[in-house]
């Protein structure tokens, strides 16, 4: 049995949840109910675990109940790096994969840091693990 490396490990940064804040904030004002909206957002954000592997995404997400996704590395296509101005502000970037992968055709990785190092991190173990595999891209048009 191969033994999994770790590339990356970590959750989404607060920063993307920041206009829903302001507008619990405005709802705190109005009807009371945006601490609750607020926290729970900031939770969800909190407990979304993401560990990138040589082999694999794992994604662990939940507040009550738990569901682990998994993305295996050689389903990945292609892979777009994003940084809205919003972003770019607070240093952090979205991951877009695009992969053959039926439950996540297109799996985003919202709100990393040193997203442009991270990516090539993917892409090359990306590469890697297609030739551990035998796996070969084929594009018909």
């Amino acid at each position: 049995m191969e033994v999994e490396n770790n590339i990356w490990k970590g959750t989404p940064s607060q920063w993307m949840n920041f206009m829903f804040y302001i507008c619990c904030v405005i709802l705190i004002v109005v009807f009371g109910l945006g601490l609750i909206l607020a926290l729970w957002k900031f939770l969800d954000t909190k407990y979304n675990k993401v560990t990138i592997t040589d082999q694999r995404i794992i994604e662990k997400r939940g507040i009550l109940s738990i569901s682990t996704n998994q993305l295996e590395l050689y389903r990945v296509k292609d892979i777009r790096l994003e940084q809205p101005l919003i972003l770019r502000i607070f240093g952090l970037s979205n991951i877009i994969l695009t992969t053959s992968d039926s439950t996540d055709p297109l799996y985003i990785l919202k709100g990393i840091e040193e997203g442009n190092k991270l990516t090539e991190k993917i892409r090359i173990a990306v590469d890697r693990r297609r030739d551990v595999k035998g796996v070969k891209e084929l594009d018909f048009h």
